[in-house]
């Protein structure tokens, strides 16, 4: 049976060890615990060649996702933020077949044939995710976008960020029940409120897996799915290699109750 796809966004090492080793230290490390992708984390990068390190994911079979903290609309403007042309291009030179920006200011007024144009000037698929703010956290502004990107006929897909409703106090299981044809790519991730009040991400539980499951049920089968919470111990190879077995897992059951 093929197993889903499953990335590894980097900044689940953490930002410290991430910045000082490099993001191209991660890439044996993502190959022997068998991903199959990695995502690179623009807010992360210091020194990176992007040349160098398409050369070096495509060499271990890795394919990879970019993410940036980029906004897509910005307030105000009808046109999409004039760093998407940059940023596409950015993505293309670290080899990444997808581009993960945040949804920002949508309006009913935003210039969708304005990025058809842009879009169809780029191999690059963007992904549009819901990020942790007001404005781009809640289901209701995605429902809107993605009616329009149909109506447009655009290839972008949603990334579903499971742990990032919390943050609005959105239901993700009403998230995915009306959101979940349209995902392309999921970032799995446990949230926890600390002593201070402060919502943090945090591994998967038993129950947490339990619900991503049902999550995953609104979705295309086998889609894309990403660690985003924090990997951290002495032996990040085994840890990793076990989280990427979890999360291949996902949805499976579904599999294999339909050809029983």
């Amino acid at each position: 049976m093929n197993k889903p796809p499953v990335s590894i966004s980097l900044s689940s090492y953490g930002a410290d060890l991430v910045r000082q080793r490099g993001q191209g230290s991660f890439i044996d490390l993502l190959a022997a615990a068998g991903a199959t992708r990695i995502e690179w984390r623009e807010e992360l990068l210091t020194h990176e060649e992007p040349a160098l390190l398409a050369d070096a994911t495509q060499a271990r079979g890795l394919e990879s996702v970019y993410s940036s903290p980029m906004e897509l609309w910005l307030a105000g403007q009808s046109k999409p933020n004039p760093e998407l042309a940059v940023t596409l291009q950015r993505a293309q030179a670290f080899g990444a077949k997808w581009l993960k920006v945040s949804l920002g200011y949508f309006t009913d007024n935003n210039d969708l044939q304005a990025l058809a144009r842009q879009l169809s000037q780029s191999p690059v698929q963007l992904l549009v995710e819901n990020d942790q703010t007001l404005h781009g956290g809640r289901i209701e502004p995605f429902q809107r976008f993605f009616t329009e990107v149909e109506q447009h006929n655009l290839p972008i897909k949603m990334t579903f960020d499971i742990g990032n409703w919390q943050w609005q106090d959105q239901s993700a299981a009403s998230a995915a029940r009306l959101l979940g044809r349209h995902v392309g790519y999921v970032h799995c991730k446990a949230v926890a409120r600390r002593a201070d009040g402060k919502l943090v991400a945090m591994p998967p539980s038993a129950s947490d897996l339990h619900l991503w499951e049902q999550l995953l049920r609104h979705m295309a089968q086998g889609v894309m799915r990403a660690a985003e919470y924090p990997l951290q111990g002495d032996d990040l190879v085994q840890l990793t290699t076990e989280h990427v077995a979890t999360l291949a897992r996902l949805g499976q059951s579904r599999l294999e109750s339909a050809h029983v």
